[in-house]
């Protein structure tokens, strides 16, 4: 670590798709509830892990006032990477604008990956951003589905905030309790209850019996416990030496369900988010391995915070089914984009972070930057920018079912409509770029010409087995 104290969690950011399926509609359609789950979240058909860590991670940047430029180490938890082998993190250093420099570490295959992550943040030293997303899926039908929800969760380490003041890991051999085969999208379990509780319980109390040098600590004011379910939490409290109501301090699995590796760091972020002076957090990771935290703010210092976990959609339970993917095809063959990938990777810096054009000789922006100015006419040589964000729509039309082009198929028919709007940016010394750029409706009354919106990063369409990621805008009254 450099020689230097291991840093703090100086800032919190949290995201949660808006979309929530309420507990009643798996009960109508299974005959069976989730237990201790009201609703999970549900990615949109444009949103992944990828999607989520990123509002997350900005938004714990912009809580603490980071612009990213410092950002020596950059951790990704998740067990739900889109693409099975692709370093994800490149693109994630990409979309927010982090030093080409940044050390980067994934990982993956537990649902302990996400406190893994924050652990090797802590061990590299410096200024590091490490974010905890999943959207786990399991089979229709199974209780892991119903269980399974979506989230992410986003810490900012530097050299003040809340510290960790201890941490342990502890494994013992239990197969089969929960298990995604190679080349499978569903999570699996035995289902042997006696089985799995054992393995939740044994693991977890053996990190915890590890910290403070064997004296496990008491009196904490949040427990933020993995939680595959909103019961085995509350069954392990006494081996935790935690009360139920600091479980409840630091819960999400209630409102989000079953987020996997983001489960601990989710309820991390919302005991910080409420200024909870001691926080215990205890992953799990089947198999089994287990990790455990202890957390302190130090002189009741606040630790900012911009969290995003709120759900006001709730569709019915066939439109989950389509956003699922399940049971909606691929695009159509032939007459797609066809933008191949070494041309789609030169516009990277206008897909994933804005960046416009300014003319030198009449300061008028374009975007794209190319070609000659709009303005003035001048084959130039355009200075990179970064317009203000939030813009005005400009003009807007929405897409109905068959009138979009054949590589937005796959969305159209899991996310239903979507409107495509020319939007206006302002320039940091003036001017204007408009931006053409999809909005998805779900959630949205109308979008009209001058309404303000805002940008985050969304899955664009995938060709070629490449997921193309970018801008889409949001109605800025609308959380993203």
């Amino acid at each position: 670590m450099n020689g230097t104290a291991a840093p703090r969690i100086a800032s919190v950011g949290a995201y949660a798709p808006r979309l929530r399926i309420e507990a009643g509609e798996y009960r109508e359609a299974w005959g069976e509830a989730p237990r201790g789950i009201d609703r999970t979240a549900v990615p949109d058909a444009d949103e992944d892990a990828f999607t989520m860590a990123h509002e997350a991670a900005a938004r714990a940047l912009s809580a603490g006032g980071y612009d990213g430029t410092g950002v020596e180490f950059l951790a990704f938890g998740t067990t739900t990477p889109p693409m099975a082998e692709e370093e994800l993190t490149a693109r994630l250093r990409s979309t927010l604008d982090l030093p080409e420099g940044v050390a980067t570490r994934t990982h993956t295959g537990s649902t302990r990956s996400g406190v893994a992550a924050l652990a090797a943040g802590l061990d590299a030293g410096g200024r590091g951003l490490v974010v905890a997303s999943d959207c786990p899926e399991g089979a229709p039908d199974g209780d892991l589905e119903r269980a399974a929800g979506a989230g992410a969760a986003a810490f900012v380490l530097d050299d003040d905030g809340a510290t960790v003041v201890d941490r342990a890991t502890y494994t013992e051999p239990y197969p089969g309790t929960r298990f995604r085969r190679r080349g499978e999208t569903d999570v699996e379990g035995l289902g042997i209850t006696p089985y799995d509780r054992t393995a939740f319980r044994e693991t977890l109390a053996g990190a915890f019996d590890r910290l403070d040098g064997g004296e496990a600590p008491t009196d904490v004011d949040a427990a933020a416990v993995q939680a595959p379910d909103g019961d085995l939490p509350y069954r392990v409290a006494d081996a935790l030496s935690v009360d139920p109501e600091a479980i409840d301090a630091a819960e999400t699995v209630r409102d989000l369900g079953d987020t996997g590796a983001a489960s601990a760091p989710l309820g991390l972020a919302r005991a910080l988010a409420a200024d909870a002076d001691r926080i215990l957090v205890a992953a799990f990771g089947s198999g089994a391995g287990s990790s455990a935290l202890l957390i302190e703010r130090s002189g009741g210092n606040e630790v900012p915070a911009d969290l995003a976990l709120e759900g006001d959609v709730s569709p019915p339970f066939s439109d989950y089914l389509r956003r699922r993917g399940g049971i909606t095809s691929g695009p159509p063959a032939g007459g797609g984009a066809a933008v191949s990938v070494p041309t789609w990777r030169r516009t990277l810096p206008q897909r994933h972070r804005l960046v416009a054009g300014k003319c030198p000789e009449c300061g008028a922006l374009a975007f794209p930057p190319e070609g000659a100015c709009r303005d003035c006419a001048e084959l130039v040589e355009y200075e990179a920018v970064r317009p203000a964000d939030p813009g005005r729509v400009q003009a807007v039309t929405t897409i109905e079912r068959g009138g979009e082009p054949p590589e937005f198929v796959p969305q159209q028919s899991r996310g239903g409509p979507y409107a495509v709007a020319v939007v206006a940016f302002d320039g940091p010394d003036g001017g204007t770029a408009s931006v053409p750029m999809q909005v998805p409706l779900a959630g949205v009354d109308s979008l009209s010409v001058g309404d303000a919106v805002e940008t985050t990063i969304r899955r664009i369409y995938e060709d070629e087995g490449v997921i193309r990621y970018g801008r889409k805008a949001v109605p800025a009254n609308v959380r993203r």
